[in-house]
């Protein structure tokens, strides 16, 4: 268990390192939630709505799910971990990082291909897509292919069909998926792959391709609380995110509810 102290001044230095990261203390009535950077604004509903139900408070702090992981591991004072990666929770498990028998799988998503503005005609996801030549000389964004799950999830499914080689040199690569949205959005890059969910709150692109299930790894979203948690209602949080009340918030926002 961290003091109230410690947990203040160690929450003040993460904020340093980590956008996102809120410089506040979680008190009694207070959790503290690590969550990967494509859940922010379902989850913040959530969140809103767990506190008109009982009055408690969730700090919410987003990024990526490989920086999230290692701040953890390195003793950050989260109450709850969200990522986008059984990957990167289990390595948090395996360093002692998870309370016991708290950890689950709670979100579904799906990845997809954007382009820039509106009206832009759908392609057929498959190894025939010249995706190269769509990029007409401008770049791919992503997140991070080789740490973020949704550039991991799109390295794998551009490999599986074919297409990363030819691709691979135009990448441009970002700290998280919104991150990655928001290049696309601004017509920084024409193209992007993000997930189903990042696409839909943001009016400035077109989802113009759902890439095969079967071409990455199936997308699923485990949370859990931390072992140094001292939250009194973590668990509370945790068992909210799958009640009815969130149940309707993810499906309205494109995740499937797997728990």
């Amino acid at each position: 268990m961290s003091s109230p102290l410690a947990r203040r001044a160690a929450l003040a230095l993460l904020a340093a390192v980590v956008p996102g990261v809120t410089p506040f203390p979680a008190a009694a009535d207070e959790v503290l939630v690590f969550a990967a950077a494509s859940l922010t604004n379902a989850l913040d509903q959530v969140a809103a709505a767990w506190t008109a139900e009982t009055g408690h408070t969730a700090v919410m702090s987003y990024a990526g799910s490989s920086a999230l992981a290692r701040q953890v591991q390195e003793g950050a004072p989260a109450d709850l971990l969200v990522l986008a990666s059984t990957d990167w929770m289990d390595a948090v498990e395996a360093s002692g990082g998870l309370r016991a028998d708290t950890r689950r799988d709670i979100l579904g998503n799906r990845l997809v291909l954007i382009a820039h503005g509106p009206d832009v005609p759908p392609v057929t996801m498959d190894e025939r897509l010249d995706l190269a030549g769509m990029l007409d000389g401008g770049r791919l964004s992503m997140a991070l292919v080789e740490a973020v799950p949704a550039g991991v999830y799109g390295k794998a499914a551009l490999t599986s069909l074919g297409l990363w080689d030819d691709v691979e040199p135009r990448v441009a690569q970002s700290d998280n998926v919104r991150a990655a949205l928001a290049l696309v959005a601004r017509g920084e890059a024409p193209l992007g792959i993000v997930y189903a969910t990042d696409a839909a709150v943001e009016d400035n692109v077109t989802v113009i391709g759902t890439f095969p299930e079967g071409s990455h790894a199936p997308i699923a979203y485990p949370a859990a609380i931390t072992a140094q948690s001292d939250s009194g209602v973590a668990a509370t949080f945790l068992d909210f995110m799958t009640s009815d009340t969130a149940r309707a918030i993810w499906q309205e926002s494109g995740f499937s509810v797997l728990d």
